[in-house]
Protein backbone atom coordinates (compact mmCIF):
# COMPACT_ATOMS: atom_id res chain seq x y z
CA UNK A 1 0.00 0.00 0.00
CA UNK A 2 1.11 3.76 -0.83
CA UNK A 3 2.52 5.72 2.32
CA UNK A 4 1.82 9.10 2.76
CA UNK A 5 5.31 10.33 1.76
CA UNK A 6 4.93 8.50 -1.63
CA UNK A 7 1.28 10.12 -1.99
CA UNK A 8 2.92 13.30 -1.14
CA UNK A 9 5.35 12.87 -3.90
CA UNK A 10 3.16 11.37 -6.74
CA UNK A 11 0.85 14.59 -6.12
CA UNK A 12 4.17 17.08 -6.21
CA UNK A 13 5.21 15.34 -9.86
CA UNK A 14 1.78 15.63 -10.99
CA UNK A 15 1.46 19.40 -10.39
CA UNK A 16 2.98 20.64 -13.03
CA UNK A 17 0.79 19.00 -15.23
CA UNK A 18 -2.19 19.55 -13.61
CA UNK A 19 -1.62 23.41 -13.71
CA UNK A 20 -0.91 23.50 -17.42
CA UNK A 21 -3.63 21.67 -18.02
CA UNK A 22 -6.05 23.62 -15.94
CA UNK A 23 -4.10 27.10 -17.23
CA UNK A 24 -5.23 25.58 -20.70
CA UNK A 25 -8.94 25.15 -20.18
CA UNK A 26 -9.30 28.00 -17.97
CA UNK A 27 -7.82 31.23 -19.48
CA UNK A 28 -9.76 30.99 -22.77
CA UNK A 29 -12.72 30.37 -21.22
CA UNK A 30 -12.30 32.83 -18.35
CA UNK A 31 -11.53 35.15 -21.28
CA UNK A 32 -14.81 34.10 -23.14
CA UNK A 33 -16.82 35.32 -19.76
CA UNK A 34 -14.89 38.58 -19.54
CA UNK A 35 -15.69 39.35 -23.30
CA UNK A 36 -19.06 37.88 -23.22
CA UNK A 37 -20.24 40.89 -20.42
CA UNK A 38 -18.31 43.71 -22.56
CA UNK A 39 -18.98 45.60 -26.39
CA UNK A 40 -16.31 44.44 -28.46
CA UNK A 41 -16.16 45.36 -31.58
CA UNK A 42 -12.58 46.03 -33.19
CA UNK A 43 -13.61 47.42 -36.84
CA UNK A 44 -15.17 50.57 -34.96
CA UNK A 45 -11.82 51.20 -32.63
CA UNK A 46 -12.88 48.97 -29.35
CA UNK A 47 -9.39 47.77 -28.44
CA UNK A 48 -8.55 46.21 -24.61
CA UNK A 49 -5.98 49.10 -24.12
CA UNK A 50 -8.89 51.80 -24.65
CA UNK A 51 -11.20 49.57 -21.94
CA UNK A 52 -14.42 48.30 -23.48
CA UNK A 53 -17.54 49.21 -22.10
CA UNK A 54 -19.42 46.78 -20.14
CA UNK A 55 -23.13 45.66 -21.40
CA UNK A 56 -24.23 43.22 -18.66
CA UNK A 57 -26.17 40.43 -20.40
CA UNK A 58 -26.69 42.40 -23.29
CA UNK A 59 -24.96 39.97 -25.73
CA UNK A 60 -26.52 37.32 -24.38
CA UNK A 61 -30.22 38.20 -24.45
CA UNK A 62 -29.22 39.51 -28.30
CA UNK A 63 -27.50 36.38 -29.44
CA UNK A 64 -30.62 34.39 -27.44
CA UNK A 65 -33.21 36.82 -29.45
CA UNK A 66 -31.66 36.10 -32.37
CA UNK A 67 -33.67 34.33 -35.07
CA UNK A 68 -30.71 32.34 -35.79
CA UNK A 69 -30.54 30.92 -32.35
CA UNK A 70 -32.94 28.31 -32.14
CA UNK A 71 -32.54 26.88 -35.60
CA UNK A 72 -29.06 26.37 -35.23
CA UNK A 73 -29.25 24.80 -31.66
CA UNK A 74 -31.75 22.22 -33.72
CA UNK A 75 -29.66 21.78 -36.73
CA UNK A 76 -26.63 20.72 -34.05
CA UNK A 77 -28.51 18.06 -32.48
CA UNK A 78 -30.13 16.92 -35.91
CA UNK A 79 -26.68 16.49 -37.18
CA UNK A 80 -25.16 14.76 -33.98
CA UNK A 81 -27.86 12.44 -33.31
CA UNK A 82 -27.36 11.54 -37.58
CA UNK A 83 -24.31 10.78 -37.24
CA UNK A 84 -24.54 8.75 -34.26
CA UNK A 85 -26.85 6.58 -35.37
CA UNK A 86 -25.24 5.56 -38.53
CA UNK A 87 -21.87 5.55 -37.04
CA UNK A 88 -23.24 3.00 -34.31
CA UNK A 89 -25.48 0.70 -36.60
CA UNK A 90 -22.51 0.95 -38.87
CA UNK A 91 -20.07 -0.04 -36.37
CA UNK A 92 -22.13 -3.01 -34.96
CA UNK A 93 -22.21 -4.35 -38.23
CA UNK A 94 -18.91 -4.28 -39.24
CA UNK A 95 -17.21 -5.04 -35.78
CA UNK A 96 -19.07 -7.73 -36.26
CA UNK A 97 -17.96 -8.83 -40.17
CA UNK A 98 -13.82 -8.21 -38.89
CA UNK A 99 -14.31 -10.52 -35.86
CA UNK A 100 -15.02 -13.05 -38.85
CA UNK A 101 -12.24 -14.88 -40.21
CA UNK A 102 -11.26 -14.55 -43.63
CA UNK A 103 -8.55 -14.11 -46.07
CA UNK A 104 -7.08 -10.04 -46.02
CA UNK A 105 -8.16 -9.85 -42.61
CA UNK A 106 -5.47 -7.19 -41.49
CA UNK A 107 -5.42 -5.52 -44.88
CA UNK A 108 -9.17 -4.47 -44.47
CA UNK A 109 -9.16 -3.61 -40.94
CA UNK A 110 -6.39 -0.95 -41.84
CA UNK A 111 -8.84 0.13 -44.77
CA UNK A 112 -11.42 0.76 -42.30
CA UNK A 113 -9.53 2.55 -40.24
CA UNK A 114 -8.18 4.88 -42.59
CA UNK A 115 -10.86 7.37 -42.38
CA UNK A 116 -10.36 8.48 -39.26
CA UNK A 117 -6.99 9.71 -40.17
CA UNK A 118 -7.98 12.15 -43.06
CA UNK A 119 -7.80 15.98 -42.10
CA UNK A 120 -11.92 17.18 -41.73
CA UNK A 121 -11.35 20.19 -44.44
CA UNK A 122 -9.54 17.10 -46.73
CA UNK A 123 -12.33 14.98 -46.37
CA UNK A 124 -14.97 17.42 -46.78
CA UNK A 125 -13.33 18.81 -50.16
CA UNK A 126 -13.55 15.15 -51.42
CA UNK A 127 -16.95 14.21 -50.96
CA UNK A 128 -17.61 17.60 -52.01
CA UNK A 129 -15.70 17.49 -55.21
CA UNK A 130 -15.64 13.92 -56.11
CA UNK A 131 -18.54 12.80 -54.93
CA UNK A 132 -21.20 15.48 -54.45
CA UNK A 133 -20.71 17.50 -57.03
CA UNK A 134 -23.68 17.35 -59.28
CA UNK A 135 -22.18 17.75 -62.47
CA UNK A 136 -19.07 15.77 -62.79
CA UNK A 137 -19.26 14.02 -59.52
CA UNK A 138 -19.11 10.01 -59.53
CA UNK A 139 -22.60 10.27 -57.93
CA UNK A 140 -23.87 12.04 -60.61
CA UNK A 141 -22.34 9.93 -63.09
CA UNK A 142 -24.30 7.35 -61.49
CA UNK A 143 -27.34 8.67 -61.11
CA UNK A 144 -26.83 9.02 -65.08
CA UNK A 145 -26.04 5.69 -65.52
CA UNK A 146 -29.47 4.76 -64.07
CA UNK A 147 -31.21 7.40 -65.96
CA UNK A 148 -31.71 9.23 -63.29
CA UNK A 149 -31.44 13.03 -62.68
CA UNK A 150 -28.46 13.93 -60.94
CA UNK A 151 -28.61 15.14 -57.61
CA UNK A 152 -27.37 18.50 -55.66
CA UNK A 153 -26.55 16.78 -52.78
CA UNK A 154 -25.25 19.90 -50.68
CA UNK A 155 -28.17 22.24 -51.48
CA UNK A 156 -31.22 19.75 -51.77
CA UNK A 157 -29.91 17.36 -49.28
CA UNK A 158 -27.52 19.28 -47.78
CA UNK A 159 -28.28 17.92 -43.79
CA UNK A 160 -28.19 14.51 -44.61
CA UNK A 161 -24.98 15.11 -47.33
CA UNK A 162 -22.98 16.91 -43.93
CA UNK A 163 -24.61 13.56 -41.50
CA UNK A 164 -23.13 11.51 -44.39
CA UNK A 165 -19.55 13.56 -44.65
CA UNK A 166 -19.33 13.46 -40.57
CA UNK A 167 -20.22 9.68 -40.39
CA UNK A 168 -17.60 8.63 -42.98
CA UNK A 169 -15.11 10.03 -40.89
CA UNK A 170 -16.04 8.99 -37.35
CA UNK A 171 -17.08 5.41 -38.10
CA UNK A 172 -13.55 4.00 -37.91
CA UNK A 173 -13.72 5.16 -34.21
CA UNK A 174 -16.62 3.64 -33.62
CA UNK A 175 -16.13 0.13 -35.20
CA UNK A 176 -12.68 0.15 -33.62
CA UNK A 177 -14.01 0.37 -30.21
CA UNK A 178 -17.14 -1.87 -31.03
CA UNK A 179 -14.88 -4.63 -32.66
CA UNK A 180 -12.61 -4.33 -28.99
CA UNK A 181 -16.00 -4.85 -27.21
CA UNK A 182 -16.92 -7.75 -29.63
CA UNK A 183 -13.93 -9.42 -29.25
CA UNK A 184 -13.80 -9.90 -25.69
CA UNK A 185 -17.33 -11.81 -25.67
CA UNK A 186 -16.78 -15.20 -24.32
CA UNK A 187 -17.27 -17.45 -27.17
CA UNK A 188 -18.95 -20.39 -25.39
CA UNK A 189 -22.02 -18.44 -24.61
CA UNK A 190 -22.98 -17.44 -28.16
CA UNK A 191 -21.93 -21.34 -28.83
CA UNK A 192 -23.71 -22.89 -25.89
CA UNK A 193 -26.91 -20.50 -27.50
CA UNK A 194 -26.57 -22.07 -30.93
CA UNK A 195 -26.16 -25.51 -29.47
CA UNK A 196 -29.85 -25.11 -28.12
CA UNK A 197 -31.32 -23.88 -31.03
CA UNK A 198 -30.89 -20.20 -30.76
CA UNK A 199 -31.46 -18.34 -34.03
CA UNK A 200 -29.09 -15.76 -35.07
CA UNK A 201 -31.64 -12.68 -34.52
CA UNK A 202 -31.91 -14.12 -31.06
CA UNK A 203 -28.26 -14.71 -30.25
CA UNK A 204 -27.42 -10.88 -31.69
CA UNK A 205 -30.69 -9.11 -29.58
CA UNK A 206 -29.93 -11.39 -25.90
CA UNK A 207 -25.98 -11.93 -25.78
CA UNK A 208 -24.19 -9.76 -28.06
CA UNK A 209 -26.24 -6.05 -28.10
CA UNK A 210 -26.18 -6.71 -24.33
CA UNK A 211 -22.58 -7.12 -24.01
CA UNK A 212 -21.94 -4.24 -26.02
CA UNK A 213 -23.85 -1.72 -24.24
CA UNK A 214 -21.12 -0.03 -22.44
CA UNK A 215 -19.15 0.11 -25.23
CA UNK A 216 -22.09 1.87 -27.37
CA UNK A 217 -22.23 4.19 -24.60
CA UNK A 218 -18.57 5.27 -24.74
CA UNK A 219 -18.58 5.50 -28.17
CA UNK A 220 -22.08 8.20 -28.08
CA UNK A 221 -20.47 9.96 -25.19
CA UNK A 222 -17.11 10.54 -26.93
CA UNK A 223 -18.49 11.44 -30.23
CA UNK A 224 -21.04 13.78 -28.90
CA UNK A 225 -18.26 15.68 -27.39
CA UNK A 226 -16.21 16.07 -30.62
CA UNK A 227 -19.36 16.46 -33.06
CA UNK A 228 -21.06 19.04 -30.89
CA UNK A 229 -18.21 21.40 -32.62
CA UNK A 230 -18.43 20.43 -36.15
CA UNK A 231 -16.86 23.15 -37.67
CA UNK A 232 -14.62 22.46 -41.20
CA UNK A 233 -16.78 20.50 -43.10
CA UNK A 234 -19.91 22.35 -42.96
CA UNK A 235 -17.42 25.66 -43.78
CA UNK A 236 -15.88 23.84 -47.12
CA UNK A 237 -19.62 22.44 -48.25
CA UNK A 238 -22.61 24.67 -47.53
CA UNK A 239 -20.82 27.73 -45.76
CA UNK A 240 -23.77 27.07 -43.58
CA UNK A 241 -26.63 27.92 -46.07
CA UNK A 242 -29.43 25.52 -46.63
CA UNK A 243 -29.81 24.65 -42.67
CA UNK A 244 -26.65 22.96 -41.95
CA UNK A 245 -25.75 26.41 -40.04
CA UNK A 246 -24.93 24.98 -36.30
CA UNK A 247 -24.33 26.96 -33.04
CA UNK A 248 -20.52 26.18 -33.80
CA UNK A 249 -21.35 28.11 -37.36
CA UNK A 250 -23.20 30.95 -35.82
CA UNK A 251 -20.63 31.88 -33.40
CA UNK A 252 -17.92 32.17 -36.08
CA UNK A 253 -20.06 34.12 -38.21
CA UNK A 254 -20.91 36.67 -35.21
CA UNK A 255 -17.23 36.87 -34.62
CA UNK A 256 -15.78 36.80 -38.15
CA UNK A 257 -18.55 38.42 -40.65
CA UNK A 258 -19.96 40.58 -37.79
CA UNK A 259 -16.63 41.61 -35.68
CA UNK A 260 -18.77 41.19 -32.63
CA UNK A 261 -16.08 39.44 -30.02
CA UNK A 262 -18.90 40.26 -27.27
CA UNK A 263 -21.85 38.74 -28.96
CA UNK A 264 -19.59 35.53 -30.20
CA UNK A 265 -18.16 35.33 -26.48
CA UNK A 266 -21.74 34.85 -25.40
CA UNK A 267 -22.53 32.67 -27.85
CA UNK A 268 -19.91 30.52 -26.98
CA UNK A 269 -20.98 30.64 -23.02
CA UNK A 270 -24.09 28.89 -24.83
CA UNK A 271 -22.45 26.06 -26.57
CA UNK A 272 -20.76 25.66 -23.12
CA UNK A 273 -23.57 25.36 -21.77
CA UNK A 274 -25.26 22.84 -24.09
CA UNK A 275 -22.65 20.67 -24.33
CA UNK A 276 -22.42 20.37 -20.58
CA UNK A 277 -26.03 19.30 -20.56
CA UNK A 278 -26.14 17.02 -22.85
CA UNK A 279 -22.67 15.37 -21.30
CA UNK A 280 -24.15 15.38 -17.82
CA UNK A 281 -27.18 13.09 -19.86
CA UNK A 282 -24.90 11.03 -21.46
CA UNK A 283 -22.30 10.19 -18.29
CA UNK A 284 -25.72 9.44 -16.32
CA UNK A 285 -26.43 6.58 -19.28
CA UNK A 286 -23.02 5.44 -19.12
CA UNK A 287 -23.07 5.21 -15.41
CA UNK A 288 -26.17 3.06 -15.46
CA UNK A 289 -24.69 0.92 -18.23
CA UNK A 290 -21.38 0.80 -16.28
CA UNK A 291 -22.75 -0.21 -12.64
CA UNK A 292 -24.71 -3.28 -14.75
Amino acid sequence: MATQHSRSAARLMMAPAVILLLGWMLVPLTMTLFFSFKRYLPLRGDSLERGLDWVGFENYARFLSSSSFWPSVQATLVIVGGVLVVTVVLGVLLALLLDQPFWGQGIVRILVIAPFFVMPTVSALVWKNMFMDPVNGILAHLWRFFGAEPVSWLSDASVQSIILIVSWQWLPFATLILLTAVQSLDSEQLEAAEMDGAPAFARFGFIILPHLARAITIVILIQTTFLLSIFAEIFVTTGGSFGTRTLTYLIFQRVVDSQNIGLGSAGGVYAIILANIIAIFLMRIVGKNLDR
